[in-house]
């Protein structure tokens, strides 16, 4: 059973940071290219529900394990033509067939998954082979003093921060779990505490 820090204090502390104007901009490059039958890991507030395109989108699915965070993305802003649906359900053992979708968004969810390889798999395994995987992740900084605080404070941002990890990388992981990186861009996003404002975002398909 959730904790009432999980079920109350939380979801109030993402909706502040990952609705930031600075992380939504980020959002906008990333989500509006999803096309096809669309899987998003992670749908947390459903901060992105806004930024996909009912002409390009057949359906979006969403999955969470956090029945609080399911809840809030039931009633998040969204075109009013968007099929959306949202399931119980880890990244790392997806409810779904093989092949089953056209477009995976990944988008501030790396962070918090238990186990990155295992997430980054299943999504592999439930694209079809002319798929595309869309992500926009924060992890790793290039910057060995941003990289030592990251390294630092994170046992403890973990703890108040829905066991987010500050130090992950993220197209190196992709490339690694059998994805073809086909643009990734990078920056730190502006207004942002540095420890977690290293963001890369881009596209990759299955190899």
């Amino acid at each position: 059973m959730a904790s009432l820090y999980d079920r109350f204090i939380l979801p109030r502390l993402l909706a502040c940071g990952c609705s930031s104007s600075p992380v939504m901009k980020q959002r906008a490059k990333v989500v509006p290219k999803a096309a096809g039958r669309v899987l998003e890991l992670g749908i947390g507030l459903g901060l992105n529900l806004a930024f996909y395109d009912p002409d390009r989108v057949t359906r979006v699915t969403g999955v969470d394990p956090a029945p609080e965070l399911r809840a809030r993305a039931l009633t998040a802003a969204r075109d009013p033509r968007l099929s959306v649906a949202i399931e119980d359900g880890t990244a790392e053992a997806l409810p779904f067939e093989a092949a089953s979708f056209d477009t995976v968004v990944c988008t501030f969810t790396l962070c918090s998954v238990h186990t990155p390889p295992a997430a980054l798999a299943e999504a592999r395994r439930v694209l079809r082979p002319t798929g595309t995987l869309l992500f926009c992740e924060h992890g790793l900084a290039p910057d060995a003093d941003i990289a030592k605080w990251q390294r630092r404070l994170e046992p403890l941002w973990k703890r108040i921060a829905g066991g987010c990890h500050l130090t992950r990388p993220i197209a190196t992981a992709i490339a690694a779990a059998g994805f073809d990186l086909q643009q990734v861009d990078s920056m730190y996003v502006p207004n942002t505490p540095r420890i977690t404002a290293w963001n890369e975002w881009g596209s990759a398909t299955v190899r």
